[in-house]
Order: C-alpha cells, then sequence, then structure tokens
C-alpha cells in the first residue's frame, strides 16, 4: 500500500516509525513531515489543511491510504471531502467524520454528548460575548478553583484553572469580549473543578468495533513539580502504573462503551482514534475532554508498545473489521521526555543546530519541530525532540532516557527531569 500521513510533529514521526514496520507499506509520504520523517520516508510539502492540494496528490501518486493526524484537517472535514468526491471516495480516511471531529472542535458539543448519554463528566454551562454577566453569576455559584475552557481548538492551550474569582470574572471577559484565544474562545465552558489524577486513554474504532490502545499519562507544565504554562506535553509514561484492572473495567464499562454506543445511535461516523482525558477521583473515572486523534506525546510511548501490525490495524478500521484483529501489546514499560526549545511555551528562537543524535543508545529518537538544512538537523519548533526508552518498569525506561539526553544538544536546550516521580 502507498500511504499518506498527514502532519509534522512527534506524533506523526512515531506513526511514521510504526507503519513503516508493515510488509503492507510499500511506500509513505508524509505531509509536511520534519527532519525525522525525511529520513524514513518521503516528505511532501503539503498543507494538511489544503484538501485540494491532496486530492491532487492521491490522485497522481496512485495513494491507497491517508492517516490523518492532527486535528485540523479533521474538524475542517477531510473525510467527508474524500467521502463526497466521486474520484477519490475510494481512499479511505482515518479520523472521523466532520460531525464526529465536533468530539475536540467544540467542547460544548462534547459535554453535550457526555450528557446525553450518561458517562461521568464535571458539571458545566457555556457562555458567550452577551451571556457574560450571565457567565460570572455562574462563576459565583462554584468553589474554587475555577475551570475555563475555550470551546473552540486553540493548540492546547485554551483551558485556564485559576484561584481567584475576581480573575476568573476577567479572565471570562477576556477570553468572551476581547478573544484572548481567537475565535476558539467566541464560546467558553465553565466546568466544576475535580481533584483527581489524570490519565490518557486511547480507543481504535472503526464506529462499531473497537480496540483499547495502551494507557498513557503526560505531564503538561513547562516546570518542573506541575508548575508554570500548559505546553503541549514536556513527557509521557505508558502504562500508568495505577491503571490496574478494576479501573480499566470501570472506563470501559462507563466511558468506553457508552462512547461507541452514543455514535452509533447518533448516526455519527468514526473510523478512527478517540482520545479520552480522564481524571480519577476517588477511584472512579470521569472524562474530562475528548481529542479525536492520538495525543502528542502520549503517541511517543504507545506507539512502540503496539506490536500488532499498524497498517493491519487501519485497514481493518477502513471496511469496519477491526472486531476480527487481535492487539497484541508489549509488556514493558515505554517513557519519553521532550526536549524543548528555551522560552517555550512563549517566545522562542528556531534554527539551532541539534548535535549528538547519532550518539544516543537504546532509546528512540523521535523529532517533533526540526527541519534539515544543509544536511544539518536543526530546530524549527517549540517542541523540538521526544527520547522514548523502554524499561521493564518506567524507572527503568525513564532513567535510560535521561542517561541519552545527556549526549544531546542544542542551544537553549531544557527539559522537565521529573517525568514520573508523582508516581514513584
Amino acid at each position: 500500500m502507498i500511504i499518506l500521513l498527514l502532519g509534522s510533529g512527534g506524533r506523526e514521526h512515531a506513526l511514521a516509525y510504526k507503519m513503516l514496520q508493515s510488509s503492507m507499506c510499500s511506500r509513505l509520504f508524509v505531509a509536511p513531515g520534519n527532519a525525522g520523517t525525511a529520513i524514513i520516508a518521503t516528505n511532501i510539502s503539503i498543507n494538511p489543511t489544503d484538501f485540494p492540494a491532496i486530492k491532487n496528490f492521491v490522485i497522481q501518486e496512485k495513494v491507497d491510504m491517508v492517516v490523518v493526524g492532527p486535528e485540523d484537517p479533521l474538524v475542517l472535514g477531510i473525510y467527508d471531502y474524500f467521502k463526497n468526491d466521486l474520484s477519490i471516495n475510494h481512499i479511505p480516511v482515518i479520523g472521523p467524520s466532520k460531525v464526529g471531529a465536533q468530539l475536540e472542535g467544540s467542547k460544548e458539543f462534547a459535554k453535550e454528548f457526555l450528557v446525553k448519554h450518561n458517562i461521568p463528566t464535571a458539571g458545566y454551562d457555556s457562555f458567550t460575548e452577551e451571556t457574560v454577566e450571565k457567565g460570572c453569576d455562574f462563576l459565583e455559584t462554584l468553589q474554587p478553583p475555577y475551570v475555563l475552557k475555550a470551546d473552540g481548538l486553540a493548540a492546547g492551550k485554551g483551558v485556564l484553572i485559576l484561584q481567584d474569582l475576581a480573575e476568573a470574572k476577567t479572565e471570562l471577559s477576556n477570553m468572551l469580549v476581547h478573544a484572548k484565544f481567537g475565535a476558539a474562545s467566541t464560546k467558553v465552558v465553565i466546568e466544576e473543578f475535580l481533584d483527581g489524577i489524570e490519565l490518557s486513554c486511547f480507543v481504535l474504532t472503526d464506529g462499531k468495533n473497537y480496540k483499547i490502545l495502551p494507557t498513557a499519562k503526560d505531564y503538561k507544565r513547562i516546570g518542573e513539580g506541575d508548575t508554570g504554562l500548559n505546553t503541549g506535553g514536556m513527557g509521557a509514561i505508558s502504562p500508568v502504573p495505577f491503571a490496574d484492572r478494576i479501573l480499566m473495567d470501570k472506563i470501559e464499562s462507563r466511558i468506553v462503551k457508552p462512547t461507541i454506543e452514543g455514535l452509533q445511535k447518533d448516526g455519527i461516523e468514526y473510523k478512527g482514534f478517540i482520545f479520552i482525558g480522564l481524571i480519577i477521583v476517588k477511584n472512579e473515572p470521569i472524562v474530562i475532554e475528548y481529542n479525536v486523534r492520538m495525543g502528542d506525546p502520549e503517541t511517543e510511548v504507545v506507539m512502540p508498545r503496539i506490536k500488532t501490525d499498524l497498517v493491519d490495524l487501519f485497514k481493518a478500521v477502513s471496511i469496519g473489521k477491526l472486531d476480527e484483529i487481535d492487539l497484541e501489546i508489549d509488556p514493558r514499560s515505554a517513557t519519553t521526555v521532550m526536549l524543548v526549545s528555551g522560552g517555550y511555551p512563549e517566545d522562542y528562537e528556531k534554527g539551532f543546530v541539534i548535535s549528538g543524535i547519532d550518539n544516543v543508545e537504546d532509546s528512540l529518537i523521535f523529532h517533533a519541530g526540526t527541519k534539515l538544512e544543509n544536511e544539518k538537523v536543526t530546530t524549527n519548533g517549540g517542541r523540538v525532540l521526544a527520547i522514548t526508552s523502554f524499561g521493564n518498569d518506567f524507572q527503568e525506561a525513564i532513567k535510560k532516557s535521561y542517561q541519552n539526553i545527556d549526549q544531546l544538544h542544542f542551544d537553549k536546550m531544557y527539559y522537565r527531569k521529573d517525568i514520573g516521580r508523582d508516581l514513584l
């Protein structure tokens, strides 16, 4: 099969790495890719949201399958674009329909879906610029901290958790009236705060059947001890040590099954990944959010643990026969640590040469924000590299990742030195 993978981050490098292990994958294109995917696949300079350019390319290169990494093309409706065009509707797209993608594209849509299908989630209400005063009144009914979520896509940065009521009211106004997160915050969901420990559950579904992939836990804050600004993710571990059989049975029966059944009841086409962000409160799983693609950097620890042929899984998804495939998982733990540009997630510089990549042994390097310049790998984003390692437990794996980070260097390189420490 000739496959086109859309995206340019660490998630896409990890997906590419796993798909290329399949005997079914004869050629892999990545649009636009990064320096890591350039080494193992063929990068093409196409924006993942330029659907006409993607159409022309898949026809020209006789592409057999399109795998969508990031959320933007899904929310914009790339699945429907292919389905409704007779010249390309025979090419399966791994990802949900435009309506299905609203589970991530709209926080309000997701909350309404959760409530409708009796899936545990925090109490909430949503507000617009016209109802900002009602939003302030609603905040007064809650106990701190106050959770404000931009309704639309805000690159993982549209959630504020605030202790002070006056500050929460000010930020609500900033989001709704002054467009703090642009069009993403024309509507804001205010949510009851839940105190617990977070867990990421990943599901692959053909819309009827599903496979629960390895669990993971990521670390969002820039600073050690989970302090400072939210980022796209500073590291991850898989499996999550506290996700025992009892908890996973609860997650499957109360959350995963009702989610898949809810999609069917609502007539929503969905052939792809569902990332369920959970918080565990007193041993009970509650949904914080849905994403409609794999997480990043969780993909960098989940994909290496999947032993089943990933392309075979995708093919089964496309034809509705996922129940006919056995999912085999590596029992070892995997950990990843993100190396980021100094200043991230705020202003940072690009273009620094990365050295030491060839010195890394017994770890996988997944490129995120990198590019090739004059045959040298340089930084090209906030999150630059993910260093993934295996171990008999996560402590052994994380030790290996940190040992290999010592081999790597670029100017103003930063990383968290406490990934997994909260689980000891």
